[in-house]
């Protein structure tokens, strides 16, 4: 009966032979504590062939020949018989046991050893003593190595799942009563502990992944509940507890809120005022110092006992009148410890299998909530004037219950509605902690229905529901480090994703009227309250989902609870600028925003999807509509936010079914002008898009709002913006086709329009003028205004390239001398030096000497002196003379051909001057450039003296200036002989 021996057969494959297994089983009080098996194959518990015998033993028990204990065997046999015995089995496994059997016969016949002290003798087959440990097998090497093997996988190859599951197994151990759990748990432990990764992250400075961060927080977790089982011995407990203590003396231990070390060193403490001053003082927790707190805790005490102990404790005579009151109003049992500690007990009544009396305690725990819920209201209710009047709160509670890493809020949430799911069963199960006898009978309690769990009308689930709302609520601190800050996202999402999977029915809508109001008026004990502090935790997730579920039921208590939940105190700037009654005067820019906050972003993206559901609920309700415009206008700080919702709300407001809504239309509207006010004088890579947007939503409106922002552009737009996008935009045809407008409205429209550039043109000319001009082409006194603006920009801030911009469109438009004017002012800017042969401006000096050339004598003669005045680049010299000589002056109509008869002379001025400057400009040239040459330029440089000789000709004395300027070089520049040489070979 203790031992089960036998051989199993694995019939062949394709791939494999036909194996026969020796295999080979022991059991001592109905588990199986250990096991071989001659196949090799590794696992944590058995193998197929173990598992196969088994099921054999258990299935065909009648096949198995039964014997007695060896011991009863051999007690039989003659002295023959045992010897016998002994050398047939050294015979059979000589190899193996030879060396044991001759060091056990050397002892025995030794006098005085350690083997003849003891009465008899050892008898595997009989099963252990009754206070022997007996846990079922467990094969501790594997265990380790799959760790191992999963750990250095890191996280990829599913090897997180697979850690998950093997997680998963020591709570079925643990809900099984399987002394195994607790082992296993170790091993795992030490594994972890043993991860090269953990020394390399913390001397790198760098966070460990997010899923094996959550890995370590089930550990904690685990061993939380391991400390805490009802029935462990104290020297199990002292034990665990030396280990734990061990592990978390290791440097490299994680901590519990994720930091480590050297990740940002500084931004936790570079705020010493509030809530964080005191940082330094408070020691970093490890994911273990839960549990070592915890082997503190004991479940002597005698209410305790009591309520786990009997569905009907109860205290009927009681008035819940007093501050450590063990019962409530309607005398049902509290049970007011710290509420994480409370509930890690729930969970390990729930983990080590104890399902009813974890319901219990679930429930005194959720009333002990209410309670406290409905004192902390009272003490506000008494205490609202004074806080009110100070404007601002401390936060009682450090510790948050969602996202803590025990997960409170969670493990009441599941207790309750598994409890409510699964109905009664679960009774038999008895955690006798003590004798309860006092309170009620063993035989009361089975022969009494399990009533009185609940109050009247009151379900689990509903029990449920009403607990997540508590801690949904609750105001919490923001705690610090990233993965703290991301758990506390996590966690309110897993729960709201919970609170989804419920139905709501009647009793449960009574409970969320009954919890935002409470939410609502409880003051700074609720992330509702009218007064929170500026580090709390905003509720714009939960708020989104009592909106939505609320708002089919009671609209008004919807919209105040999202309304209230819109603030972001964080991101509010302490000395408020300007009137914050007038939206136009809200601080833009955020001085303070909080380096600690790592999910700003998410937060600000959850607050904006809070904004958006409240205005796509309130579609049609101009009144509601206006609330909550105001609430965003006031709250949200995003500009990018802002022109989300404000694209939202146009989406909403022009829906193809129906009819445009104007009023919704026209809070899309407002917030768009925020946007432009918000962005006007910081940065946004989405500008042009935002500006393009505003103006598609005006008109959309209609006519007077575009006139609105063309009136007040100087607050929205730079003048840029005014003029190119927006005024363009207005005047362009399919504006005036969407709008129907009749020739009135269109008059006064473009009269705005050429307001706004004008203004524009003043403001900022470089950029607005050439607009300015477009714009106002078809008013006569706007376009001669725009053009004197022009004129007078022309001599400060204007640059050449805007002013020939201006001068060609003014030729295209038909105004040559105002073209010609602009050409001269832009001509004075200019400055090309020798060697800018390629210059962009190069065609623009063509233009202008072409241009003045059409025009005639006087102009040309007037443009000359100006470009010798600003280029020095012979090519470009050489190219206007050339051009000049060909055709006369003015030659464009015969009426000036009259003015100006006869082509200009080369001697004379000014053709003169333009002659000697060239010729000037090539000898500067020349001798620029042969300063630094280098062989490979010769032949380019001996082109370029051919090019010289061509404008050198030009003037009546050039070839007797050439050859001097060619004997010159052949003096100056001797030292070059090959150049020179070439130089003679072309030029003589």
């Amino acid at each position: 009966g203790f031992h089960l021996s036998g051989t199993v057969t694995d019939p062949a494959t394709p791939s494999s032979p036909e194996l026969v297994c020796n295999v080979s089983v022991s059991f001592d009080r109905c588990k199986i504590t250990a096991v071989t098996c001659t196949c090799g194959n590794k696992d944590i518990f058995y193998c197929a062939h173990v598992v196969a015998l088994s099921l054999y033993r258990v299935r065909k028990p009648e096949q198995v020949k039964l014997h007695l204990p060896i011991s009863e065997t051999l007690f039989q046999m003659s002295r023959d018989q045992l010897q016998k015995f002994v050398q047939y089995l050294i015979s059979v496994h000589h190899t193996e046991v030879l060396p044991t059997a001759q060091k056990l016969a050397d002892e025995i016949l030794s006098q005085n050893s350690e083997i003849n002290q003891v009465h008899g003798a050892p008898d595997p087959t009989a099963g252990a003593s009754v206070d022997d440990e007996n846990c079922w097998h467990l094969d501790e090497e594997q265990v380790q190595e799959q760790v191992k093997l999963f750990l250095s996988q890191g996280g990829y190859h599913g090897s997180g799942k697979q850690l998950n599951l093997l997680f998963s197994k020591v709570r079925e151990m643990l809900k099984m009563r399987d002394s195994n759990g607790a082992r296993m748990l170790t091993l795992i432990t030490e594994q972890f502990m043993a991860d090269p990764r953990l020394a390399l992250w913390r001397q790198q400075g760098t966070t460990m992944t997010d899923k094996y961060r959550q890995l370590w927080d089930e550990l904690g977790a685990l061993w939380m509940c391991i400390v805490l089982n009802p029935h462990c011995k104290p020297e199990q407990k002292s034990s665990w507890l030396r280990q734990l203590r061990r592990w978390n003396s290791v440097d490299v231990c994680p901590w519990e809120d994720g930091n480590h070390g050297n990740e940002l060193p500084n931004l936790t403490h570079s705020l010493p005022q509030g809530v964080h001053g005191n940082q330094e003082l408070r020691p970093h927790r490890t994911v273990f110092t839960r549990a070592i707190e915890a082997c503190d805790l004991h479940w002597q005490d005698r209410h305790l006992q009591h309520i786990i102990a009997s569905d009907l404790y109860a205290n009927y005579c009681y008035h819940d009148n007093q501050e450590g009151s063990l019962f409530d109003s309607h005398g049902w049992p509290l049970w007011p410890e710290h509420v994480p500690t409370a509930c890690a007990r729930v969970d390990a009544l729930r983990s080590h299998g104890y399902p009813r009396e974890a319901l219990r305690l679930a429930i005194a725990v959720v009333n002990t909530l209410r309670r406290q819920q409905q004192r902390q209201l009272e003490h506000f209710r008494r205490h609202k004037k004074e806080l009110l009047h100070k404007g601002h709160t401390s936060i009682t509670n450090m510790e948050g219950w969602v996202g803590h890493p025990l997960d409170p809020i969670g493990t009441l949430f599941s207790t309750l509605t598994e409890s409510g799911r699964a109905g009664d069963e679960g009774t038999t199960t008895c955690l006798d902690l003590s004798d309860c006898s006092s309170v009620v009978s063993r035989a009361e309690l089975q022969r009494m229905p399990m009533q009185r769990l609940l109050g009247e009308g009151e379900s689990y689930v509903a029990l449920a529901v009403e607990t997540a709302l508590i801690g949904l609520g609750q105001q919490r601190v923001m705690p610090d480090g990233l993965y703290a800050q991301e758990k506390v996202c996590r966690n309110e999402e897993q729960l709201l994703a919970k609170l989804q999977e419920v139905e709501l029915d009647d009793s449960l809508v009574k409970i969320f009227r009954k919890q935002a109001v409470f939410l609502l008026e409880a003051g700074p004990y609720s992330g509702l309250g009218e007064i929170i502090h500026r580090e709390s935790v905003p509720m714009h997730t939960f708020a989104r989902y009592l909106f939505t579920s609320l708002l089919p039921h009671d609209a008004e208590l919807a919209y105040k609870i999202a309304l209230r939940a819109m603030r972001l105190p964080v991101l509010e700037s302490t000395a408020s600028s300007g009137d914050l009654s007038r939206p136009h005067h809200i601080v833009s820019v955020v001085p303070n925003r909080y380096p600690r906050w790592f999910t700003l972003s998410h937060i600000e993206s959850q607050q904006c999807e809070l904004a958006s559901t409240m205005l796509t609920a309130a579609k049609g309700d101009s009144r509601r509509l206006e609330t909550v415009l105001e609430s965003i206008q006031k709250n949200i700080h995003s500009s990018s936010h802002i022109f989300k919702l404000a694209q939202d709300a146009f989406k909403i407001a022009t829906l193809m079914d129906s009819l445009p809504d104007i009023t919704l239309l026209k809070v899309s509207l407002e917030l768009g002008l925020q946007v432009m006010r918000i962005t006007l004088s910081t940065l946004n890579w989405r500008r042009r898009e935002m500006v393009r947007w505003l103006v598609t939503c005006a008109t959309e409106v209609g006519v007077y709002a575009l006139d609105s922002i063309m009136q007040s552009w100087f607050t929205l737009f730079t003048p840029t913006e005014a003029t190119s996008i927006v005024a363009t935009t207005v005047m362009s045809n399919s504006t005036i086709v969407r709008l129907h407008l009749d020739c009135h409205q269109q008059e006064n429209l473009a009269s705005s329009a050429r307001t706004l550039a004008l203004q524009c043109a003043m403001k900022d000319p470089q950029n607005c003028a050439l607009s300015a001009l477009t714009l106002c082409e078809k008013d006569h006194i706007a376009f001669e205004t725009a053009y004197q603006i022009v004129l007078d920009a022309a001599a400060t801030g204007m640059s050449y390239t805007q002013l020939f911009t201006i001068a060609r469109y003014m030729e295209h438009r038909g105004y040559p001398m105002r073209a010609y004017k602009l050409a001269t002012l832009a001509m004075a800017h200019l400055n090309l030096s020798y060697n800018q042969d390629t210059h962009p401006a190069i065609n623009d000096v063509l233009w202008a000497c072409a241009l003045s050339h059409s025009l005639g004598k006087n102009e040309l003669a007037a443009v000359i002196p100006l470009v010798v005045k600003s280029v020095k680049c012979a090519t470009v010299l050489s190219d206007i003379l050339r051009r000049c000589t060909l055709t006369t002056p003015g030659m464009v109509s015969a009426l000036q051909s009259r003015r100006n008869s006869g082509k200009m002379s080369l001697d004379k001025a000014p053709l003169r001057q333009l002659l000697d400057a060239t010729i000037g400009a090539y000898i500067n040239t020349t001798h620029s450039r042969l300063t630094h040459i280098s062989p490979r330029h010769y032949s380019e440089f001996i082109e370029f003296l051919g090019k010289a000789r061509e404008t050198f000709m030009m003037a009546h004395d050039g070839h007797i200036q050439f050859t001097q300027f060619i004997d010159n070089l052949k003096q100056i520049y001797k030292g070059k002989k090959k150049l020179m040489m070439l130089v003679r070979e072309r030029f003589g």
